[in-house]
């Protein structure tokens, strides 16, 4: 490790992200002991990002650490679970100084306590490489409950819950390629949706976070779930300097499928019931967040898209590495 720091001196400076939270053993052992709780599941997710390729290379260190933490819990935010806990794993390059550390660690911080997570262990290593980073995160849902992509059934709605489209463009803006520092900021720290829970659990079949792409992640969907999706392009919800970037396009219908094969939105794709949608979308536009119907899940299996009832074919769904 860089400077005056070391593997342990590293581990030592993070024992205050733990909370003295008790399943960490203060940071002391070479794993964390998480008791079982009855009457709830256990959700795990784990990510991983590298520099270059999930976040600029030149990012700001607290940064990093906040959106490593916020894009990890979206999976559990798509679960309805309560987030409580995670681990990490970092590959420090050899040129990384003790300054860098320090603000990694205070975007630990600032997250962890905003969404209520203690770091509860973890491994460290130094790497020839680019930066490369891992969360591994933990909630907890009642026994059952948890909102998994396989619950979709023909004849539910597809509705979009958060923007879509500024993943794509706020990272063109970080880049300095769009003007906009609103984009830019939501690129670098998406918001997993936790505030949906009670919507979620009251009404949603099915859901994932849009990470990879609204076409590929609601696909992945309709996938789990045996069924068939039909999509409407002009339908998903969009903010305001999206819509202006589309509008603003030689080929607003390319400039939308752009948008829905973009990625790191970390809206959430869900299936509900046709019944339900009212209900549904006016709980989600209760806690603040958009909401909108764009498809409805079928029996014939596949992925259609469509330009305001016409047919579209797209060659490129979302982000494959």
């Amino acid at each position: 490790m860089p400077g005056a720091s070391d593997e342990f001196a590293w581990i030592a400076s993070l024992r205050a992200l733990t909370h003295g939270d008790p399943r960490a053993i203060e940071l002391t052992d070479d794993a964390a002991v998480i008791p079982g709780r009855p009457g709830f599941d256990l959700v795990v997710s784990k990510d991983a990002m590298v520099a270059g390729v999930h976040f600029l290379a030149d990012e700001t260190p607290e940064t990093i650490a906040r959106r490593l933490l916020r894009t990890s819990l979206s999976d559990l935010a798509a679960k309805a679970a309560e987030p409580f806990g995670y681990l990490l794993m970092t590959a420090w390059p050899k040129d990384i100084g003790d300054a860098y550390l320090a603000s990694f660690r205070r975007g630990l911080e600032l997250d962890g306590r905003t969404y209520g997570v203690a770091l509860l262990g973890g491994d460290t290593v130094s790497t020839a490489g680019p930066l490369t980073l891992s969360a591994t995160v933990f909630g907890w849902i009642e026994t059952g409950r948890a909102v998994l992509r396989s619950g979709a059934s023909a004849g539910d709605a597809l509705v979009v819950c958060g923007a879509i489209g500024d993943g794509f463009l706020g990272l063109r803006a970080a880049r300095g390629e769009i003007a906009s520092e609103a984009l830019a900021e939501r690129y670098r720290l998406p918001r997993p949706l936790f505030e949906l829970r009670n919507a979620l659990l009251a009404h949603a079949r099915a859901a994932a976070d849009v990470s990879d792409g609204l076409l590929a992640d609601a696909g992945h969907i309709a996938e789990a779930s045996g069924a068939g999706l039909v999509i409407e392009l002009f339908d998903f919800p969009a903010s305001e300097e999206a819509s202006a970037w589309c509008s603003s396009q030689a080929d607003e219908v390319e400039a939308r499928l752009a948008l829905a094969a973009g990625g790191d939105d970390y809206a959430l794709a869900c299936a509900v019931a046709e019944s339900d949608v009212p209900g549904f979308i006016a709980a989600v536009n209760a806690a603040g967040v958009p909401a909108q119907r764009v498809g409805r899940f079928e029996p014939q299996p596949g992925l259609r898209i469509t330009s305001r009832g016409r047919a579209l074919s797209a060659s490129h769904l979302g982000w494959r590495h």
